[in-house]
């Protein structure tokens, strides 16, 4: 098949958001697939060293050059820039190419619907803020739509599948809105081969995760509830350093509480310093003893079902995760590698479980990342549901 994937990669210009988005075109590629990665949001990129926006695309482009690289994509790639600039693949390569395309997968909803992408057979949107997006809708569908949230829809309506990451949407336990589409649940693919650990004894003693400390978007409103981010979580396991017996650290970006983290005894990094590109962020995976982390409270309080891309990450990389539970526990086994947690008790038991037999978890979990995440199945799985 010819496809092509959108996503954010130059637009955020992170270590993690590379590998969410660079994973669906090196896994698709691997199956076999013609793949362009397309990136054209419309909007202004981000600046990571000066934490603003810009419209000049020259170091972004040589990030997403190189991210392109690093997966094997090669010059099967584009970014049109705020200033309308094609980079890599020229406009008229590009409008040639969806033209010829079995397939958009737009991901994140973060393509720009020209009238040149929409020639393609068949235009997927894939959903992987669930909760948030299905808010979205139900708001326009209501009368009381945020800034550019009505167009957003017609957007959306251009597309002709709906995937999302919320695996519980439309289940009798999540209220999480169904209006419009019919949504059908997926996953994050992860490359297993690309987290190898190289340098197994290389290993920082602490469990970790990377987090922004709370994005500043408009807060989603499920069953009359208004639902947050990561920040409304975390404060019901701020004392969870002192009952867990192991080190945790915290790579954080955004406006946290650094004097509360400290004084409870969270270990802190700035996040840029472990995620400015995809190799950085690897290596910080690889380095780690596992991941401990909450989930948006959106994500938590809907039972949404979502699972962290970069949690599938550290499972691949054969580090245990212990993460808070959004009811992913009623597709992914809880217990070996994998923790559920819902409080803060059963947050310390996971971790102490964890580290009663250690390398027995760290198998499990690259069995579970296997299972579950191996890129191969679960973009057969897309495709074949398309």
């Amino acid at each position: 098949m010819r496809i092509v994937v959108g996503g954010l990669i130059a637009t955020y210009p992170l270590g993690g958001v590379a590998w969410d988005y660079a994973q669906y075109a090196a896994g698709l590629q691997r199956l076999g697939h013609d793949v362009l990665y397309l990136e054209d949001t419309g909007h202004w990129l981000y600046d990571a060293v000066n934490q603003t926006y810009t419209d000049d695309a020259s170091h972004n482009v040589e990030y997403l050059a190189g991210v392109m690289r690093l997966f094997g994509i090669g010059d099967n790639w584009s970014l049109r820039d705020p200033k309308d600039r094609y980079w890599g693949r020229s406009e008229t390569e590009v409008a040639d190419w969806c033209a010829g395309a079995d397939l958009v997968l737009n991901i994140s909803g973060s393509l720009w619907p020209r009238e040149a992408y929409q020639k393609a057979r068949c235009k997927v949107y894939l959903d992987s803020d669930p909760a948030y997006t299905q808010a979205k809708i139900r708001r326009v569908l209501e009368g009381w739509p945020g800034p550019n949230e009505a167009y957003s829809l017609e957007c959306m309506r251009l597309h002709d599948r709906f995937f999302t990451f919320g695996e519980n949407i439309g289940q009798l336990d999540c209220p999480i809105p169904t209006d419009e589409f019919a949504w059908r649940p997926t996953r994050q693919p992860v490359v297993l081969d690309e987290w190898k650990n190289p340098k197994p004894e290389i290993q920082n003693p602490a469990w970790t995760t990377v987090m922004s400390w709370k994005i500043d978007e408009r807060p989603p409103e499920i069953a009359g509830c208004a639902l947050g981010a990561k920040d409304r979580e975390f404060e019901k396991f701020m004392e969870l350093p002192r009952r867990a017996g192991v080190p945790l650290e915290l790579a954080v970006s955004g406006r946290a509480p650094r004097e509360t983290l400290d004084a409870n005894g969270w270990r802190l990094v700035e996040g840029h310093a472990v995620s400015g590109n995809a190799e950085m962020y690897r290596d910080y995976i690889l380095r780690s003893r596992g991941e401990w982390s909450v989930a948006k409270q959106a994500y938590v309080a809907t039972r949404s079902g979502w699972f962290s891309c970069r949690t599938a990450c550290y499972l691949a990389a054969g580090k245990p995760a212990v993460v808070q539970d959004t009811g992913w526990s009623r597709f992914y086994p809880s217990g070996r590698g994998l923790f559920a947690f819902t409080t803060l008790e059963e947050a310390a038991a996971g971790l102490a479980t964890a580290e009663r037999d250690y390398a027995a978890h760290c198998r499990a979990a690259r069995e579970v990342a296997a299972e579950f995440f191996d890129a191969g199945k679960v973009l057969k799985k897309l495709l074949a549901d398309c």
